[in-house]
């Protein structure tokens, strides 16, 4: 069921964020807007956030990821491109689906940030109130 070569593309959205997903046959070296995964992401917690579905599927040093994300901050961006590589993998193989599905990497994160209501100063939070 397996593709043999080329390039594999997925999407991955999380709150603002998009990132468009390459996965070409390599070394296993990430790229994220023409830059190494180290020096895009300083906090080493997002670099395994990006990393998880590779390690899941044990595909780390078979492919090269070329990222492109914008929007949003960089956890967001994080999880947008955590779930563009996830669907990538699917390309390549229909057989990682029940692996990515039940560690969650396929499920698009449907928290968003909540609007401004009127007579609020922000989401929920009220003005001061005082007696007198």
């Amino acid at each position: 069921m397996a593709k043999s070569t080329g390039k594999f593309y997925g999407t991955g959205r999380r709150k603002k964020s998009i990132a468009r997903v390459y996965l070409v046959p390599g070394k296993g070296n990430i790229t994220v807007n023409k830059r190494s995964i180290d020096e895009y992401f300083g906090l080493e917690t997002l670099k395994v956030i990006v990393r998880q579905p590779l390690t899941e599927t044990e595909t780390t040093d078979k492919f090269d990821v070329l990222v492109n994300v914008h929007g949003g901050g960089y956890t967001g961006q994080a999880g947008a491109i955590r779930h563009g590589i996830a669907r990538a993998l699917l390309q390549v193989d229909g057989d990682y689906r029940p692996a990515l599905k039940k560690a969650g990497y396929l499920t698009r994160d449907p928290r968003m940030k909540e609007r401004k209501k009127y007579g609020l100063k922000a989401a929920r939070r009220a003005p001061q109130f005082s007696k007198r």
